[in-house]
């Protein structure tokens, strides 16, 4: 069973705190997590290195002796792998903003677990960043189709459509996917979620303008050039005085991905996506119970 720092992290900050809740609180992961952290290490080292009551967490004559040399050693091992004395952070580059509040979590989860904080960069194209080198994670919307880059689907959105306010189309409660397609497209080259060719071929609408970014997009909705079908979450984000958001009837769901490089990819990629993936989970089950 291999042991890694998070279990070593894990142990140290319950022995300061003296409580898996507020370790577990400093650390940014959920109690159930961490005690399982924790008795990794303890089924590794073959001994109880903490005695929990129901009030407080003490060191064990094993735990305090673990402590002391951990202790000692992390904070050396910390500084030896930072090398040059400041490990780079990873940069996750988005094109329009971050979903709900899940991924500033799945950061500071990640910072918790890795020592390293997230550099979040806005670009009107995160694969671009990402193809040359810029950025090491990009946070995409809708089809991933370029070579070289592997990708993780963090959830899927309904899709709503953008529509002038002066318009008809802005009083209706819902617009069918099928109706959209009458309708001209505002096209965002750069980085849409929703090109032509997500329907049916017989039925696709024509473009009725081509923009580069997503306020782009919404100042051509506005000015009555086309619609725009876009995440619900972009809704959310961008309200504009002249635009609408109605939801749509019958459309595909558009997934929401992190994109990272086959070759070359950050030596912290993995345990980011593995941060994001958690928190995500996390932010869902909170919805469900709520």
């Amino acid at each position: 069973m291999g042991i890694e720092l998070h279990h070593i992290r894990g142990f140290l900050t319950v022995a300061e705190e003296r409580s898996f809740t507020r370790a577990a609180y400093k650390l940014n992961i959920t109690q159930p997590t961490l005690s399982r952290t924790v008795q990794v290490l303890e089924e590794h080292a073959g001994a109880r290195l903490l005695n929990r009551t129901t009030r407080r967490v003490e060191l064990s004559k094993e735990g305090e002796r673990l402590y002391g040399e951990l202790s000692v050693l992390l904070p050396r091992l910390d500084a030896a792998l930072r090398l040059d004395g400041a490990r780079i952070r990873p940069r996750l580059v988005f094109a329009w903003g971050l979903p709900g509040t899940w991924a500033q979590r799945a950061a500071a989860r990640f910072e918790g677990a890795a020592g390293v904080g997230v550099e979040f960069v806005r670009r009107d194209d995160p694969m671009a960043e990402l193809e040359r080198g810029d950025a090491d994670v990009a946070l995409v919307w809708g089809r991933i189709s370029a070579p070289d880059v592997s990708a993780t689907t963090m959830l899927h959105e309904e899709r709503v459509a953008a529509v002038g306010r002066d318009t008809p189309w802005a009083a209706r409660a819902s617009i069918p996917w099928g109706e959209a397609a009458e309708l001209p497209l505002v096209l965002n080259t750069v980085s849409d979620s929703t090109p032509p060719d997500e329907w049916p071929r017989r039925c696709r609408p024509r473009v009725g303008v081509e923009v580069g970014n997503l306020d782009e997009a919404l100042e051509a909705v506005a000015a009555g050039r086309g619609i725009a079908v876009l995440p619900d979450a972009a809704a959310r984000r961008h309200q504009h005085p002249g635009v609408s958001f109605v939801p749509m009837v019958g459309a595909p769901p558009v997934p929401l991905h992190l994109v990272y490089r086959k070759r070359d990819a950050h030596p912290l990629t993995r345990r980011l996506i593995l941060a994001a993936h958690e928190a995500a989970e996390a932010a869902e089950a909170a919805e469900a119970a709520a």
